[in-house]
């Protein structure tokens, strides 16, 4: 007798449930039940025949369940595999079943939400004090600080430790409000980086447009509403049935993929992008250095501090592009390699908390080198003057409109004027 064979492409139908408690003593509370169909993909190591009767094909992970949150002391998985003519026919015999959990430790969690409480007033705090710093100046906002604004925000958002709260309600919105929040955050990023670099390259014509950074900011929402589309196409549907999973058909997997594959095409693209205007900048600058010799050495001085510290600030906006598109990559294939393969990779804690500290920090420096200053000197006259109204007291002015470019725009822009 030859041992059971499992058919290619044969589905499993499963019927699971979930029930909860919170005590020893009460009754199980049903939640979740749901009749689902998933592809098994099996293979036998050895040929098929009465001498290797017994053993054992080895199949792909199914998907199984996720739940966004785990209000309750204790849970209770049912599985059943039902069988009659038309379920569950060709799957062989089922000897035993290895279930592989991931889930978020104790010990992460207590150091990632410390982490949001901490972040979270620091940056309110400095973008409320930025705004109320433009709010102050005798013009309206420019682009570049507009931009700021959305960063801080987006930020904000992103520290909020509104996981506190579910330990109180049960809330299976969880992970996708966190999936929201992290792509609004990315996108308020990216095309912050397209505009700092940007209004140092434009003339002064073009300046203070958003249109003129059509093509970056272009792959950022295209980039970000494909995944926003794929988020909610499968942790949407979570939010009523736990058991759902995209990755369950071929076609599905297939889209999947696609969706995954074009977000990362479109992320490579905007950073080589970005890694040209910044090469831009660069060399425009070189060609405002050789004009420091003939300066007086007060003000050479003065232009090599303000050309150093915009060098640093763009040498530190390329590094932390390239760890958050690192992050980005990395993230999506530690999610999805259960889905597509056997390719494994782990994503450290330490990485995650890393790359979280870097954009508060980030963030945190840009609000506070770009903010505007109003300390008051006496002029000529005697009489207190505004440092925000002189043209030529302050190295790191924004476009000032209608008077005029700024410092930084006159050494890094394209038109230098002296």
């Amino acid at each position: 007798m030859s041992p059971p064979v499992v058919e290619d492409d044969v589905v499993i139908t499963m019927d699971a449930g979930i029930a909860c408690r919170d005590d020893l003593k009460s009754e199980w509370a049903a939640k979740f039940h749901s009749v689902e169909r998933r592809p098994l993909r099996c293979t036998l190591a050895v040929p098929k025949t009465y001498e290797n009767e017994g053993r054992f094909y080895h199949c792909d992970p199914v998907p199984f369940l996720e739940l966004g949150t785990v209000a309750h002391k204790y849970f209770l998985i049912n599985l059943r595999l039902p069988v009659n003519d038309t379920v569950n026919v060709g799957i062989g015999e089922i000897k035993d079943i290895h279930v592989v959990g991931i889930h978020q430790n104790g010990g992460f969690t207590k150091v990632w939400i410390s982490i949001k409480t901490v972040f979270s007033p620091w940056i309110l705090g400095a973008t409320a004090w930025f705004w109320h710093r433009i709010g102050l100046m005798t013009r309206p906002p420019v682009l570049l600080e507009k931009g700021i604004l959305a960063l801080g925000v987006s930020m904000t958002s992103l520290n909020l430790p509104v996981e506190w709260l579910s330990l109180g309600f049960e809330w299976t919105w969880m992970l996708l409000l966190e999936d929201v929040r992290q792509g609004l955050f990315y996108s308020a990023l990216f095309c912050f980086w397209v505009v700092f670099c940007g209004e140092h390259l434009m003339d002064q014509s073009r300046r203070n447009r958003l249109s003129a950074y059509w093509w970056q900011v272009g792959l950022v929402v295209f980039g970000s509403s494909v995944l926003l589309v794929f988020d909610l196409s499968e942790r949407g549907v979570h939010l009523a049935n736990p058991f759902y999973s995209v990755w369950a058909s071929d076609i599905g997997t297939r889209v999947s993929m696609t969706f995954i594959f074009v977000a990362g095409i479109s992320v490579c693209l905007y950073f080589l992008s970005l890694c040209h205007m910044v090469r831009r900048v660069f060399r425009n600058i070189g060609g405002k250095r050789q004009q420091l010799p003939a300066m007086p050495e007060a003000r050479r001085l003065h232009y090599k501090g303000i050309i150093f510290r915009f060098k640093f600030l763009m040498l530190v906006t390329l590094a932390c592009a390239a760890m958050t598109v690192i992050f980005f990559i990395l993230n999506q294939v530690s999610e999805g390699h259960w889905h597509w393969g056997d390719y494994t990779l782990q994503v450290h804690s330490a990485f995650l908390t890393g790359i979280y500290g870097m954009w508060n920090l980030y963030v945190f420096t840009i609000i506070f080198l770009y903010a505007p200053s109003h300390k008051h000197h006496k002029s000529a006259d005697g009489q207190h003057a505004d440092v925000a109204q002189m043209p030529e007291s302050r190295e790191m002015r924004l476009t000032r409109g209608d008077q005029g470019p700024t410092e930084t725009y006159r050494i890094t822009g394209k038109r230098a004027e002296e």
